[in-house]
């Protein structure tokens, strides 16, 4: 059942509810809330640690280097927070949580 449009929360513009990825300016998640990168529990960005896991939500940016919110994207320089498995068989896509691979556990540098 179809529902009513939600502004991204990047653009604004309105997109469906269940969008993984905002249609007109590609960001990922553009509704509903932040979660945790580790427990996927809702996160604001006012948070130092996450309410339900502990994971802190203050870390340097993979891209830029600078402190940035652990939400999608870095709050500096705009690049999405995430790191990618160097081990050329799998090449995961993942948030920079931990020093190895979660899904073939090689280390990530």
């Amino acid at each position: 059942m179809p529902g009513y449009s939600h502004p991204c929360r990047y653009c604004g513009k309105l997109v469906p509810p269940e969008a993984r990825v905002c249609p007109f300016c590609g960001k990922i998640n553009p509704v509903g809330p932040l979660r945790c990168p580790r427990c996927r529990s809702p996160i604001r960005p006012d948070y130092i640690v996450c309410s339900s896991c502990g994971l802190s939500l203050r870390i340097a940016c993979p891209a830029c280097g600078e402190e940035t919110f652990f939400g999608d994207y870095c709050e500096k320089c705009g690049k999405r927070l995430v790191v990618i498995c160097p081990n050329p068989k799998c090449k995961t896509e993942q948030p920079p949580i931990g020093d190895k691979c979660i899904k073939c556990g090689k280390p990530l540098k």
